[in-house]
């Protein structure tokens, strides 16, 4: 049994928190909303009374984070906190710069670092099916994989460094690009006289049937863009893929337009509805109504 603590008890990490928890563990969590502390404690979860002696108590630290800042924020005071030789793994999706930072500063503190981002929707992390990639130091990666295959069937180390972060970026690129890709063909089909419903049958058999195709067919088969992942969080991920992008000179430019429609997306009321609302940029362009009977 590892005695972990876990920072950020939102729709990824709280059912991560819960399968460690399941698979025999001693969890406490933190999270700065209490409403997600009351979900997590509902759930058989026990909220630290002090987040940073938590940690102290803690072998292992696990967080699942918004952004950079938060990423900056924990990471200090993992290195205020947490004891020498202590492991923190961090399955947010960051830019590499920041996590190199925060790498660091946990160096300094003796804390070993394990970037461990994950790839699947809030229904795949409960489910226990997230694919995990992992960079940091292969022998705190080969101590924490038992806890690891607690999130998924699919681990992979990737390097020493911010590798997982990068592979992470190169994931949600083609994510967001899929989206972009259903906007203009069913656009195409709808403007040419295909009936919507006829088309997500026929793409959920054809050569292009990918899981997350499948996935959102699921519900966007009845135009329902109740969100996985919204708007908004897709723009802040394209900012990352763009800068790490520019950072080596690569073109990404069909990425850039696709960055363009999640924002007129976001322009037009939809920055909350999932980022596959982007559809529905497009066929106002298209001039179709976005209003099906």
């Amino acid at each position: 049994m590892s005695v972990i603590h876990f920072v950020g008890v939102g729709k990824m990490g709280l059912p991560m928190a819960l399968h460690l928890k399941a698979a025999g563990h001693a969890v406490t969590v933190s999270d700065p909303s209490e409403e997600r502390l009351q979900l997590a404690r509902q759930q058989g979860l026990q909220p630290a009374a002090d987040a940073e002696a938590a940690m102290g108590q803690a072998e292992v630290v696990f967080s699942s984070l918004p952004n950079d800042a938060a990423l900056r924020s924990v990471a200090a005071q993992v290195g205020r906190a947490a004891r020498r030789g202590a492991t923190y793994v961090d399955t947010s999706t960051v830019s590499q710069q920041v996590s190199a930072e925060a790498a660091q500063v946990l160096a300094a503190a003796g804390v070993l670092y394990l970037r461990t981002t994950v790839s699947g929707n809030n229904k795949m992390a409960e489910a226990a099916q997230l694919t995990v990639m992992a960079s940091g130091p292969r022998p705190a990666y080969d101590t924490v994989l038992p806890l690891l295959k607690t999130l998924g069937p699919n681990q992979f180390y990737l390097g020493e460094a911010e590798q997982a972060r990068l592979m992470k970026l190169v994931v949600n690129l083609m994510i967001a690009q899929t989206s972009a890709m259903l906007a203009e063909g069913l656009t195409l089909g709808r403007k040419g006289g295909l009936d919507w419903h006829d088309m997500w049958q026929v793409l959920g058999a054809s050569a292009v049937a990918s899981p997350i195709l499948k996935a959102k067919a699921v519900q966007l088969s009845d135009r329902d863009f109740t969100p996985t992942f919204t708007v908004g969080q897709m723009i802040k991920d394209l900012d990352l893929i763009l800068g790490a992008g520019a950072a080596v000179h690569a073109p990404l430019a069909q990425t850039a337009l696709t960055h363009q429609l999640m924002h007129a997306a976001l322009a037009q009321g939809e920055g909350h509805e999932d980022y596959a609302a982007i559809i529905k940029t497009v066929e106002r362009s298209a001039g179709l109504s976005t209003e099906m009977e």
